[in-house]
């Protein structure tokens, strides 16, 4: 606990694991994202391109986790160094879809194993038991968090 008995004790928080996982994952794959000219926000837009091609700016800046605004500057610069392509004009309403270049998906498949290698360091520890129930508990967490509820019954149904 903290000193004056109030607060949250961050030796045994699991909020605050969860956050210095996150930052801990974030620092590995900056590090080797880092030799190929990418940062996480620019692989994360690459790898949702490519398993979800056409997606908006607003869809890209939600699935990477930062506002529309620099997800707007990150597609600029991808389109002006040819990773990513984008419609001078919206097919409907107002959205640009992006779609990956053969140059893009070339450089997604460099950052892809990188990242790869950096899971994997992050997993040896556990078996693949460990590995599948921390997944669970994970999406369960996601999930009770995201539909606001404190049910968490810890069967994912929560």
């Amino acid at each position: 606990m903290s000193q004056d008995g109030d607060g949250v004790d961050l030796r045994t928080s699991l909020g605050y694991l969860l956050k210095e996982a996150s930052s801990a994952l974030r620092a590995a794959m900056e590090e080797v994202l880092r030799p190929l000219g990418m940062s996480v926000t620019h692989y994360s837009c690459l790898e949702l391109l490519a398993q979800r091609p056409g997606l908006s700016n607003s869809e890209l800046a939600r699935g990477a986790f930062v506002t529309r605004q620099t997800m707007n500057v990150l597609l600029q610069a991808l389109e002006r160094d040819g990773y990513v392509t984008r419609p001078a004009q919206a097919p409907v309403g107002k959205a640009l879809p992006t779609r990956l270049t053969p140059r893009g998906r070339r450089s997604l498949q460099k950052a892809t194993a990188a990242v790869r290698s950096v899971e994997v360091r992050m997993l040896a520890g556990l078996t693949e038991t460990e590995q599948s129930e921390a997944h669970r508990i994970l999406q369960s967490m996601i999930h009770s968090l995201r539909n606001g509820n404190g049910n968490g019954n810890g069967n994912g149904d929560g």
